[in-house]
């Protein structure tokens, strides 16, 4: 199911890609700070065209560790938007973008091409290399954290463009919302996240999980 719902999510990030407002805006500042559209649509990308590289490395040395190991040993999500580690991921961005909207969008086209004959065929267990961070995942928990990307991004491209956020298939958009709730919890405590969904009165200033 998993594998379905990516590639139906990353058919909903392959459309807007291919909204003539992204090239319009190529150059502006988006929603997310500093990032520009081309470097915020170059990172949306890579989270569909990452996939393939990712099945066509090696079998790792390690078993798989779990996702909320992966997220917490994921120093991205510190909030520190100077890092190194994030200034190179926007960096990255730009540098996927550099083919232009239209290539960008085509290229993504066909990595999703690629992967819907490519995944079904997987071994249920595969277990994948990560292409950061020297660590390993399920091949099936690295395809949720690129839904969580994607979802996330899809968003913060849509805001910028000032466009309906697309929807993402139901069953993909429990998975998303699922993981930021068990991170949310990790990060912040059970009761930090039942009172900010339940009581608003006593809810703290943050919840958030990324």
């Amino acid at each position: 199911m998993i594998r379905q719902d990516f590639l139906e999510t990353a058919a909903v990030a392959t459309t807007l890609l291919a909204v003539p407002a992204v090239g319009r805006a190529w150059d502006q500042s988006s929603a997310l700070r500093e990032f520009r559209i081309r470097g915020l649509a170059g990172h949306l990308a890579s989270q569909v065209t990452v996939v393939a590289a990712v099945l066509d490395s090696p079998p790792p040395a390690t078993p798989p560790i779990s996702l909320l190991d992966h997220y917490g040993r994921s120093t991205w999500t510190d909030g520190d938007i100077h890092s190194d580690l994030n200034t190179g991921i926007r960096e990255a961005g730009e540098q996927t973008a550099t083919v232009g909207h239209t290539v960008l969008h085509e290229q993504t086209a066909a990595a999703l091409a690629d992967l819907r004959g490519r995944l079904p065929a997987q071994p249920p267990d595969r277990v994948v290399a990560l292409p950061f961070g020297p660590w390993s995942l399920t091949l099936d928990d690295f395809l949720a954290t690129r839904m969580l990307e994607i979802a996330v991004h899809c968003d913060d491209l849509a805001v910028s463009l000032g466009i309906p956020t697309p929807a993402l298939p139901r069953s993909a958009s429990d998975t998303v919302l699922a993981l930021l709730c068990r991170w949310s919890a990790a990060r912040h405590g059970d009761t930090a996240l039942l009172r900010a969904l339940a009581r608003a009165e006593r809810a703290p200033a943050t919840i958030t999980a990324l």
